[in-house]
């Protein structure tokens, strides 16, 4: 993966985060347990974070322009890359989404 790509990408803007997909999906499951910290260090920020409650989270990487992007019109979710985050701050779960699938 183009890691300094990825992180010149925030919300998926420029589409260069979509080149690594492939990539992406052949080794996201080598992030469960790693902690929130070490995803800030591989991937950079999130594009966002969700607070479920007090025993998970999800950190969203954009991989398609999101309706962050200078104008970009959604026509549909675009896809991102979540990761959930367990009470102890440790991923249990990637998956490569969109919102409503």
């Amino acid at each position: 993966m183009n890691i300094e790509n990825w992180k010149s990408d925030r919300y998926g803007c420029k589409s260069l985060r979509m080149e690594d997909l492939d990539e992406l999906q052949r080794i996201k499951n080598s992030f469960l347990g790693a902690d929130n910290q070490a995803l800030i260090k591989t991937f950079g920020r999130p594009d966002r974070v969700e607070l479920v409650d007090k025993s998970q989270s999800f950190f969203f990487y954009y991989l398609e322009p999101s309706d962050n992007c200078d104008g970009v019109q959604l026509e549909k979710e675009p896809l991102r890359v979540l990761f959930r985050m367990n009470a102890i701050s440790k991923v249990s779960e990637v998956t490569i989404t969109t919102l409503n699938p």
